[in-house]
């Protein structure tokens, strides 16, 4: 199974052009900015239907008021050119995905949560996921932040995917983080695409 994994798009997404495989997962982060439109959503939204998945998982992130704002107004669908998670499993080929998109420490943005409500977000998370979605990463992994020059996941999360131990946990955010760590029991993955200067790339994870 071929996964392409990319988050942070913040509106971008047109750069990356057309991308294939078996299934893309958007780790959050289509819109961006404080006052990010419902026309940014929807833009995203046509550029997702132009890829060539089988299936397309995405989650939201804390730049994604347009997501939060229909979610509250029990508003369906959320996106119409793929699967909107949030604390949902999707089961795909046999193997299962769950998508939550919750953050700590940005109390003005979008989907925070403080840290009671974050420790029962991730207690949600099946002890069976195979791949874990989130917008934020867990704390010490890829999660570096040069605004704050110090770690910024969140440490509840490290502390719930050390006991699932899922295949693959792929996640955002912190956008000076991008890349990917493997190790002996999970394949770690930000994939944070907007950059500095040029985009970075998708991951690919042939699973």
């Amino acid at each position: 199974m071929r996964i392409v994994i990319v988050g942070d798009t913040h509106g971008r997404h047109d750069k990356l052009g057309i991308l294939e495989g078996d299934i893309l997962l958007h780790c959050g982060d289509l819109c961006h900015g404080m006052l990010a439109s419902q026309a940014q959503l929807e833009a995203a939204d046509r550029w997702l239907g132009q890829q060539k998945f089988k299936t397309i998982l995405c989650i939201a992130g804390n730049h994604d008021r347009p997501i939060q704002r229909l979610v509250n107004g029990n508003k369906t669908p959320i996106l119409h050119n793929a699967i909107y998670l949030q604390d949902e499993s999707f089961v795909f080929e046999g193997v299962k995905f769950y998508g939550t998109p919750w953050i700590p420490l940005l109390a003005i943005w979008a989907f925070y949560l403080d840290d009671e409500s974050l420790r029962q977000k991730w207690a949600q998370i099946p002890d069976d996921v195979d791949v874990l979605m989130t917008h934020t990463p867990p704390r010490g992994i890829l999660d570096f932040s040069n605004f704050t020059q110090a770690p910024a996941g969140c440490q509840y999360l490290a502390d719930r995917v050390a006991e699932i131990k899922p295949k693959v946990h792929c996640f955002g955010h912190i956008h000076e983080s991008y890349g990917r760590i493997d190790t002996d029991e999970t394949i770690f993955v930000n994939a944070a695409v907007l950059a500095k200067k040029e985009l970075n790339r998708p991951v690919v994870i042939d699973l």
